[in-house]
């Protein structure tokens, strides 16, 4: 796993502050229940850049940095 620096987290902390919309791209995570195309708004960012989003289908299934995909939804 790999844990991002200081830096990387404020970045991360400011282009996914609380109430950004996220859809997921790709998680490696068959227990999740979430697929490609899910939305959800952001709560935080944790100190490990883990970004938590609220999930419209349900849960808060974190985000990891460097391992799963995802992006920004500009509604």
């Amino acid at each position: 796993m790999i844990f991002p620096d200081k830096r990387t987290i404020e970045r991360i902390r400011k282009e996914y502050p609380p109430g950004t919309r996220v859809e997921l791209v790709e998680m490696d995570d068959p227990y999740s229940g979430l697929q490609p195309g899910d939305k959800g708004t952001v709560k935080f960012v944790d100190d490990a850049g883990t970004v938590f989003p609220n999930w419209d289908r349900g849960g808060s299934l974190g985000l990891v940095y460097g391992q799963d995909r995802y992006r920004k939804v500009v509604e």
